[in-house]
């Protein structure tokens, strides 16, 4: 097939947006930002290359939202202040010029902060597995306070200043990152969120601090302005955990998302095995059953970067987009090497290993050590 012609490099248009192929760049936490938090030119230079290599939207690390409890790890960008704004305005002015659409994801740790010990939860449940120690994490996770009202409300204030300070900075929109373990999907999780108040007990009420955000934020901010959400099983500190009622589960999230109406639904599988962690015993997908339910825009992930399972996500319905991550870290020229009928750079382990830096990750794509051809 002559590749200009292959699904993934067919257009897609949003109302107010466009974008030539259905390549994103997974969020991917690099830990490379100043200890305050600010964007660097260090990082302008590396999602500026994505865009440059073909890629039509770009999905930025987890941004913590506040200054309290939301913070995952040391040296991971924010998104609280004037100052946040001005360092990631830099970057996305850059990512425009080659013509991506930049989203902001929204993070907040919750109990699996590896930057603080004082760390809040929607129930006082110590994490499974211990930090991880690419992202500057030693030992098992701090047992979390449960949260009180006041602590919900200034979460969820939280995410929606970050989302303003976002649009400040000229992003085209925001991710909540409800999925692989964190606060929102916390909350989500019936074996961590065992509340006995409105945000506890029904799917309903554990969706609902994620329904209220998402409402908040699309009051101040305009109707171009996207807001998504990352949903998954699997956790970053428990990658083989899955829904006990299976498809029963993931239908029953999925019709609070279709209420909550976000603008794309991100299925992320923390794998990298799709077709292993994705599908249930009916025979759909975590993916197809959020594109049936919800009607709107669908990013698959897990191992997107294989052409025969990127051809049969988007030929049969699964999603619209596909969200690509350690083959873009390795090569963030990937889409323009399939164009030009060129070898990418393969991804290598060491990449990601020991610290999940920009500068390591580089310095091994530069070595003459590794070999990742």
């Amino acid at each position: 097939m002559d590749m200009i012609k292959h699904p993934i490099f067919r257009p897609l248009a949003w109302p107010g947006h466009s974008m030539k192929n259905r390549l994103v760049i997974a969020p991917m936490s690099r830990v490379s930002a100043t200890a305050e938090g600010l964007a660097t030119a260090e990082m302008e230079t590396y999602y500026s290359a994505f865009a440059k290599g073909g890629f039509s939207m770009i999905i930025t690390e987890g941004n913590y939202t506040d200054d309290v409890a939301s913070k995952s790890y040391p040296h991971q960008p924010g998104l609280v202040c004037a100052a946040h704004a001005a360092a990631w305005q830099q970057v996305v002015e850059q990512v425009k010029t080659h013509g991506a659409l930049m989203i902001a994801q929204l993070m907040h740790a919750g109990a699996l902060s590896q930057y603080s010990e004082e760390t809040l939860a929607p129930s006082a449940i110590q994490p499974v597995g211990v930090k991880m120690a690419q992202y500057g994490g030693t030992g098992a996770y701090p047992f979390p306070k449960a949260m009180d009202p006041d602590d919900i409300d200034a979460a969820k204030t939280g995410f929606v200043n970050a989302a303003k300070v976002a649009l400040e900075a000229g992003f085209d929109g925001v991710e909540l990152h409800m999925a692989n373990g964190y606060l929102l999907d916390q909350f989500l999780t019936p074996e961590l969120n065992v509340r006995e108040d409105q945000y506890g007990g029904s799917t309903s009420n554990r969706f609902r601090i994620a329904a209220e955000i998402i409402q908040a934020i699309r009051a101040v901010v305009p109707a171009h302005f996207l807001v998504g959400i990352r949903l998954s099983e699997g956790k970053v500190n428990d990658l083989k955990y899955r829904w006990k009622d299976g498809a029963v589960m993931a239908i029953e999230i999925l019709e609070e998302v279709r209420k909550a109406a976000p603008d794309f639904i991100h299925i992320a599988v923390q794998s990298g095995e799709w077709e292993r962690d994705s599908f249930y015993s009916n025979g759909t997908s975590y993916a197809a059953l959020a594109k049936q339910i919800t009607g709107q825009v669908v990013i698959a992930n897990g191992g997107m970067h294989q052409l025969t399972r990127a051809t049969r996500v988007i030929e049969e319905a699964h999603a619209d987009l596909l969200a690509i991550g350690k083959a873009a870290l390795a090569d963030p020229a990937w889409p323009s090497h399939l164009l030009n009928g060129t070898s990418p750079v393969a991804f290598h382990p060491d990449m990601l290993w020991p610290e999940a830096t920009i500068s390591h990750t580089n310095h091994v794509i530069k070595s003459n050590h590794i070999n990742i051809s």
